[in-house]
């Protein structure tokens, strides 16, 4: 696992035993996002995706954490083995970490003057990816677009099972993922999207506990696979619905 040095911003890869608790970061992709390649270049805070990389990391830094991992800079993307192992590995690594960052890019600081729905409307909870980086983590804050903190996933529980068709139950961490059918854990993902079509599966793996390679370009296929192998661990035929 790669990971960011909160202060420093060097990368170091760490294994197993080794690995140090960490912060992680949770957000929708936009324009001029930091790679892996630019985060060791001298000039890039000219990218538009730096300022929400300091952000995580000075929230790390506020709450006493070394090490943050951020899915655009922390993984070599020009290595199809190594983005391979990251989506496969990428559920428990959210499960495993201190904390979750959820910054909310699209959602104004809290103010009596913006619509009290903003939250609710973040382009976050349409995202297919976003949907186990919500489920995995036993903390998760959730930041605005300038890193006030909005609330947490405990505080916020009735707002986001209203979005998201997800129990308080669950978000409370009363009952597990396990006492859910495949059929509901579905429903959850119904209404998010990916931006290329393979990652509609892709980005479910964790959540129904798979690993399987990645082959982009295998279009809706990715799915049939996916629902292959849960049949290989589950006689739940509810999948067969979606």
């Amino acid at each position: 696992m790669r990971l960011l040095n909160s202060t420093s911003l060097e990368l170091s890869e760490f294994y197993d035993t080794e690995i140090p608790p960490y912060a992680i970061l949770s957000h929708t992709w936009g324009t001029g996002e930091v790679t892996l390649q630019d985060i060791q270049r001298p000039d890039v805070q000219s990218k538009a995706g730096f300022s929400k990389i300091m952000g995580c990391c000075n929230q790390a830094k506020l709450d006493g954490i070394e090490w943050v991992w951020i899915d655009t800079c922390c993984i070599d993307k020009t290595s199809s083995a190594e983005l391979s192992e990251a989506i496969n590995s990428m559920y428990a690594w959210y499960k495993d970490s201190e904390v979750c960052y959820a910054f909310l890019a699209d959602v104004p600081p809290l103010d009596p003057f913006f619509p009290k729905d903003a939250f609710e409307k973040a382009r976050w909870f349409k995202r297919g990816w976003c949907l186990q980086e919500l489920i995995a983590p036993r903390k998760i804050e959730f930041y605005a677009k300038d890193w006030t903190e909005i609330g947490t996933k405990w505080s916020l529980h009735s707002q986001i099972e209203r979005i998201t068709g997800i129990p308080a139950d669950f978000l409370l961490q009363n009952t597990a993922l396990a006492n859910y059918t495949a059929a509901q854990k579905m429903s959850w993902a119904s209404e998010r999207r990916t931006t290329r079509r393979e990652d509609e599966a892709y980005c479910l793996l964790g959540i129904f506990g798979i690993s399987m390679p990645l082959l982009y370009g295998e279009g809706r296929r990715a799915f049939y696979r996916l629902q292959e192998e849960m049949m290989k661990q589950t006689e739940d035929y509810s999948l067969f619905l979606w």
